[in-house]
């Protein structure tokens, strides 16, 4: 039974899990938590199960930590602060299945801005990808409507999404520049605590609005799952998974979230998928194929 739990396709299979359990819980508990507030409590729950295993790598790496610094900040504010905040906004406006759907063209949007901020010059296939993929976002944005589309009514929860997914995009590119020979849960405590420090002021913010926590069972069980869940445990697994895979494997292990996240919130949202969605995933998946294939020859 431990063997299999090791297995990394399993482990990455979980991650995928945690991750679309995570936007069912943002979408379920738009009314009961606030989004600023379910994004500090997340990470700060992250935070405290991933500082015990950062600690005693703490004294011996902080010179390298600290000569870094601004990477550490940058990549912390824009992984941490940034990306899971903007998709909780995202989940006040649209479905838990559309903000899946348009998270999966995040590694489209990571091989666009490589081309555009690095220069990496994109192959025949890439380009291909990329433009097939934004066809299909296109289609989720626009409710599968031409009217909509022309007419610039789109929604915001759909937009806020699409802003998410720069947003990782930037991080994802952005990682080459963290500092070398730092411990993973390390890192994963630095970027942790300045995405925490950012978001204190946004949540000192909701609360003085008046925009609370509705203190039910409910609500508590939720901020415990991001936290520990989709935070740390996904975090970690898919850390172990790509060690054991490689990247490129376990990066297709992401394309799960989609499947779980409709079934998830068909069960506990009611949500149905329509033809625009399907239409629209088809495209984007479509994309990441030629993205990830490699030419013959």
């Amino acid at each position: 039974m431990k063997k299999r739990f090791a297995s990394p396709y399993l482990l990455l299979t979980l991650t995928s899990l945690f991750w679309a359990g995570n936007m069912v819980i943002g979408r379920g508990l738009r009314e009961a938590v606030p989004p600023m507030t379910l994004a500090f409590w997340r990470w700060t729950i992250a935070f405290a199960l991933t500082l015990p295993f950062a600690l005693p790598h703490l004294r011996a790496q902080w010179p390298r930590l600290k000569a870094h610094w601004r990477a550490v900040v940058v990549l912390g504010f824009i992984g941490v602060g940034c990306y899971n905040t903007f998709a909780y906004i995202a989940l006040q406006y649209t479905t838990a299945t559309s903000a899946t759907l348009l998270n999966s063209f995040t590694p489209v949007a990571t091989i666009a801005l490589a081309f555009l901020l690095l220069g990496k010059r994109l192959t025949r296939l890439e380009a291909a990808g990329v433009v097939v993929s934004l066809v299909g976002v296109m289609i989720i944005v626009a409710r599968g409507s031409l009217a909509t589309l022309l007419g610039f009514s789109l929604n915001t929860g759909d937009l806020w999404m699409l802003l998410a997914v720069l947003t990782w995009g930037l991080y994802t590119v952005g990682l080459q520049w963290r500092p070398a020979g730092i411990d993973p849960m390390l890192m994963l405590a630095a970027f942790t605590a300045v995405g925490v420090a950012g978001l204190a002021p946004l949540y000192a913010w909701e609360i003085a609005g008046g925009r609370l926590i509705d203190p039910s069972p409910a609500a508590f069980a939720g901020i415990l799952y991001t936290g520990i869940f989709p935070g740390f445990l996904g975090y970690v697994f898919f850390n172990a998974g790509v060690a054991a895979v490689g990247p490129s494997r376990a990066s297709l292990f992401i394309h799960l979230m989609p499947v779980f996240t409709a079934l998830l919130a068909a069960i506990f949202l009611g949500e149905r998928p329509q033809p625009f969605h399907f239409a629209g995933i088809a495209l984007v998946f479509a994309g990441i194929f030629l993205t990830t294939r490699k030419p013959a020859g």
